[in-house]
């Protein structure tokens, strides 16, 4: 399917703005993208986006980068990949100069540190948002090993303190076995 310069100016637009008014890292944006890739546009499937959040958590950097970088591909290819990537970084690069030019001024600033602490009762107010509709959403799939995974994964990351890295690892190993079962079984019952 080819994409047209509009395609391509709201894929940009789109995600600048959320580059743009995203506060508090990687997971807010993912559930952000979600939100507007998802729900309101409908380029990309739910379970679709769970699977590209996922790969975008478990690759180097920043999560925020590397969401936009697979959601552009999965829409446009290395083009949309590149729009969305350049769309995602402006936003922070034109904030960090311009606060970087001020910074001497309003460092020490009450009111700028009382917003700040208020943005980040927000940001926890997203991210818990996004973890009940991820909830949500495995549990009306009605498949329960990924219900069974998610509590297992937290409760080794809250009570155990495992790295969260072993956790990301662990998980991406089940997920590769258990696409490799599907995928076989499929080609099984095709036969």
């Amino acid at each position: 399917m080819k994409k047209d310069i509009r395609f391509f100016w709201k894929l940009f637009i789109t995600t600048f703005n959320i580059s743009a008014f995203t506060f508090g890292g990687g997971y807010v944006i993912v559930s952000l993208m979600r939100k507007k890739f998802v729900d309101e546009l409908k380029w990309i499937d739910e379970e679709e986006m769970l699977d590209l959040a996922a790969i975008a958590q478990s690759c180097p950097g920043a999560i925020a980068v590397n969401a936009s970088i697979i959601v552009g591909f999965r829409l446009a290819g290395y083009l949309g990949a590149l729009v969305a990537t350049v769309a995602t970084v402006l936003p922070p690069l034109i904030i960090l100069s311009v606060v970087s030019v001020g910074y001497t001024a309003f460092k020490n600033s009450l009111i700028v540190k009382y917003v700040l602490k208020g943005m980040q009762a927000g940001v926890l107010a997203v991210i818990v948002d996004v973890v009940i509709q991820m909830t949500k959403e495995i549990v009306s799939s009605k498949r329960i090993f990924p219900l069974i995974l998610m509590v297992v994964a937290f409760i080794a990351s809250s009570v155990f303190n495992v790295n969260v890295m072993y956790i990301i690892l662990f998980c991406a190993v089940i997920g590769a076995i258990s696409v490799l079962y599907h995928s076989n079984r499929k080609k099984g019952d095709a036969k």
